[in-house]
């Protein structure tokens, strides 16, 4: 029988979203953790790596002090945030959550593994979601047996402050389920925005052909970074830089989404600058590795 008609016949019933399992410990996922736990959501945070749940555990912590010191949070609500999250390295663990989010390197060999362990381990009406930016949501949903229940949540990092999150729909994603992320993403706070599976979406298609040119730029001398990101900064309005921004975000991951977008849509226009290439081998991934096109005090290499 077809997984979409299973799920009807099953009489899976819309309900909101009580207990979050985020799988995946690093920025991204320590950072959604944090905001479903602020918004009152029991959330347990999944890594098969203990160390890696525990320093996702202490960057909550200072930036819930942070928050705090600056007088945007009492001690009171970091408290009752902090008591809502749970650390665990065992994939059973998301089991019994309404919603699991997974938000692993973007693999999409990795991806399809730890879906389909998860379809195996949760009940039936469990929403599966992914924080993927540039992998279709269709491709990884077919790695189950309940595609009409996942479903793509694309958080933006920092992800306790950017405010946008887009909510993928893939083809065979039921109505009902894309309710109930949409709900649960206006719960925290944010904006969500309903998008359908292209690759790169909508946020990713755009930013990333930018990036890329800039990075271009700097490859064949057209200008130095600092004046590249000016130009961007106080000619366009832009927040930040496209090289700084490129740092933020992690030249691997740049990389990987360009990779996606070219062998995807099949267009030479997404092909990455050799120059990206290059530091990606060379371990300078911008700030989580201290040096990307800028160098970052306080942060260690990779």
């Amino acid at each position: 029988m077809n997984p979409v008609e299973d799920e009807a016949r099953l009489g899976i019933e819309k309900r909101p979203v009580e207990r979050v399992a985020i799988i995946g410990a690093g920025t991204m996922g320590s950072g959604i953790a944090q905001v479903f736990a602020e918004a009152g959501v029991p959330v347990t945070l999944v890594d098969a790596d203990p160390a890696a749940v525990q320093r996702a555990m202490e960057v909550m912590h200072r930036n819930w002090s942070r928050a705090v010191d600056k007088g945007r949070r009492t001690a009171a609500e970091v408290e009752a945030a902090r008591s809502l999250v749970t650390l665990s390295h065992e994939i059973a663990a998301a089991a019994d959550a309404d919603l699991v989010i997974e938000a692993v390197f973007e693999d999409v060999t990795t991806k399809q593994g730890l879906l389909r362990e998860l379809d195996r381990l949760a009940p039936p009406r469990t929403l599966l979601a992914t924080n993927t930016s540039s992998i279709s949501i269709t491709q990884l949903a077919a790695a189950t047996e309940r595609p009409g229940r996942v479903i793509g949540m694309h958080f933006f990092n920092p992800v306790p402050v950017m405010p946008l999150v887009e909510v993928v729909r893939g083809l065979l994603t039921q109505e009902e389920t894309v309710e109930q992320v949409l709900a649960a993403v206006a719960h925290l706070g944010k904006t969500p925005v309903e998008v359908n599976d292209f690759p790169g979406f909508v946020s990713n298609r755009v930013l990333l052909p930018m990036i890329n040119e800039a990075i271009f730029c700097l490859q064949e001398g057209v200008a130095d970074k600092e004046a590249i990101d000016a130009v961007m900064r106080l000619g366009m309005a832009h927040p930040m830089g496209p090289l700084a921004l490129a740092d933020l975000i992690g030249l691997d991951v740049c990389l990987n989404i360009l990779d996606v977008l070219q062998k995807q849509l099949g267009d030479d226009k997404y092909r990455p600058a050799p120059l990206l290439r290059k530091m990606v081998a060379a371990g300078k991934l911008g700030r989580k590795s201290g040096e990307g096109f800028f160098a970052y005090e306080g942060q260690s290499r990779a």
